[in-house]
């Protein structure tokens, strides 16, 4: 294992890999509150220290908080995600108000913004008010999450101070590249990307294995990215990327998530891989901080676009970063 690598995030330094708590919203199997908090324990013992949540994310604000009890230096990275609509500073700091209390904290490390529909330009009064809630303390840093680059610079031109923006970015899904990747390195705009590993996709456990069935989608996530992989390319072309992914992994005596987690991260602009955690479930923290020790090499690279290049293009698909869920 490579000694863990860290980003400045805004104010916070943190692990260049992130743990993901979409896996506690109840889309991914029933989880355990307390045994969730013991495993954190493991992830901060390990250095991993940082988490990512949502407030729609079910008891994931809660549970970090119970952690935050117990381990006052955790960090905890959450998101305002709510329905458009009028966004008066009363409003926007009644649902801050409740994600601080949920979560234990005075103020939030980083609170991420969402919005559903850019026809309703109410997402500019959140953000404004979103700012002021930065300069009466309640906020530390202030990011975005699933905004096209369009409107980030929209936003930015408004004078909001954006430290980050949380997009999907994956070896499948490069999107991020085409806009965004370049915006963010003239804005010093952090990307935190999420989706790197494909819900579990891109692992050993798929390797050489036969296309599953929706039936055997149990989760959320491999619901999600099964349909990203059809898009890309089908099943037999991610054979292909696996094949590739499994022989540079065995070059460099690591696992396919490594491959995929090292690819990303090397990327302009990224700060860091949101990795998710199923707590109380599986834990993966000695591979995730594998990641660290890894090197890819040109030739590495270049196997890797040797399939990635016979692949659609997403961004003439779905849009540019976030546009799937508009």
């Amino acid at each position: 294992m490579g000694q863990i690598e860290t980003i400045q995030i805004g104010s916070q330094i943190v692990p260049r890999i992130i743990n993901g708590m979409w896996q506690v919203s109840g889309t991914h199997g029933q989880i355990d509150a307390q045994a969730a908090v013991s495993e954190m324990l493991k992830y901060h013992q390990a250095g991993l220290v940082a988490w990512d949540m949502a407030d729609i994310y079910g008891p994931a604000e809660v549970i970090f908080g119970q952690f935050k009890k117990k381990i006052d230096s955790a960090i905890g990275f959450t998101k305002f995600v709510p329905s458009p609509s009028p966004m008066s500073k009363s409003i926007v700091e009644y649902y801050i108000d409740q994600s601080i209390s949920r979560m234990g904290v005075s103020a939030l490390d980083l609170l991420q913004f969402h919005w559903w529909d850019y026809t309703d330009e109410s997402y500019l009064d959140a953000l404004d008010n979103l700012q002021k809630l930065v300069s009466d303390g309640k906020i530390l840093n202030l990011g975005l999450t699933n905004f096209d680059t369009r409107r980030t610079e929209i936003i930015c031109n408004r004078g909001i101070n954006l430290v980050s923006n949380q997009v999907q970015y994956s070896i499948l899904d490069c999107r991020p590249e085409k806009k965004m990747a370049p915006f963010c390195q003239k804005n010093e705009i952090k990307i935190l990307c999420y989706g790197v590993l494909l819900g579990g996709f891109l692992s050993e456990k798929y390797l050489g294995s036969d296309e599953p069935t929706r039936a055997e989608l149990d989760t959320a996530s491999l619901q999600k990215y099964k349909n990203m992989i059809d898009a890309w390319g089908g099943w037999n072309l991610f054979q292909e990327l696996l094949d590739v992914l499994d022989e540079i992994a065995k070059k460099h005596d690591c696992s396919i998530a490594n491959v995929a987690t090292r690819f990303v991260l090397d990327r302009p602009a990224v700060g860091a891989a949101i990795i998710g955690a199923r707590l109380g479930i599986s834990e993966h923290i000695k591979d995730n901080l594998s990641t660290f020790a890894l090197k890819l090499d040109a030739d590495d690279y270049l196997q890797i676009k040797s399939v990635t290049d016979k692949s659609n293009d997403l961004f003439g698909i779905f849009g540019d970063c976030g546009d799937e869920y508009r």
